[in-house]
């Protein structure tokens, strides 16, 4: 692959505080990522939150997108829930249309669907449950891009729909040998090691593979790269992961 014509998103997770809580620091994350996934109150974020986000974002150029969520702030959206299809399409459009009211008030709009947590990893292979966050972008009144894994029933049902579709990877969580994501709860799910951390991003970057939990490589192509924001050190993390990618050749910009 050519290095003059690789480039990638980086999304972080932002806006994950709630009233006087906060997890995320946003303002420094603003500063390095280019597309920010924005908590719209259903793990995470409130209304105030989502106001002061937008804003930064859209001072800094960085796009918004809606992360939508299952309704579960206690769990900060990692439960597994059983959410019928109609109902999690209105809380789709709900959380989408909450985001947009303030990323239009910072001059800027809703850019890009992504779903959070347990939702994420719920319609990578629940074909009713992706079916029904795609009929949540069209209810919300916009042909939004959704941010997903490749070859996810989610990015299926949103290309049926005629919604772009944008694939995403991980440089910080561990992947199976199919290409999905090694669960929370088991061990090594989450990479720690900041130098690992950055190697695999680049690697997902320049060549589309990653090493999968076992050792096997697995072939990973995506637009957009993910850094949690909830994680020791994220900020730093984060710049290294930058400073890497385009020290590489690896061109950083915004998907949308």
């Amino acid at each position: 692959m050519s290095t003059n014509r690789v480039s990638i998103d980086l999304n972080a997770d932002l806006g994950e505080g709630f009233g006087r809580w906060t997890l995320t620091d946003d303002e420094e994350l603003l500063s390095v990522v280019t597309s920010a996934n924005v908590a719209c109150g259903f793990h995470a974020g409130d209304a105030a939150t989502m106001r002061r986000v937008c804003e930064l974002a859209a001072t800094r150029g960085v796009r918004i997108g809606a992360q939508v969520s299952y309704r579960d702030l206690a769990g900060f959206g990692r439960r597994s829930m059983d959410v019928p299809a109609a109902e999690l399409a209105a809380e789709v459009a709900y959380q989408i249309g909450a985001l947009e009211v303030f990323a239009r008030a910072a001059g800027s709009r809703v850019a890009y669907v992504k779903p959070h947590g347990a939702l994420y990893n719920r319609v990578v292979g629940d074909a009713e449950q992706a079916a029904a966050v795609v009929e949540g972008v069209l209810l919300a009144g916009r042909t939004l891009p959704v941010l997903g894994l490749p070859g996810s029933r989610l990015h299926e049902a949103a290309a049926a729909a005629g919604l772009p579709v944008v694939t995403e990877a991980f440089g910080d969580r561990a992947y199976r040998s199919d290409g999905s994501l090694l669960p929370r709860g088991q061990e090594g799910a989450v990479v720690t090691d900041p130098a690992e951390v950055v190697e695999r991003s680049v690697a997902l970057a320049r060549l589309g593979t990653v090493t999968a939990h076992g050792g096997a490589s697995v072939s990973v192509r995506a637009r957009s790269l993910c850094l949690h924001g909830d994680t020791p050190g994220a900020v730093e993390l984060a710049r290294r992961v930058r400073e890497s990618l385009e020290s590489s050749g690896v061109r950083v910009e915004a998907f949308t």
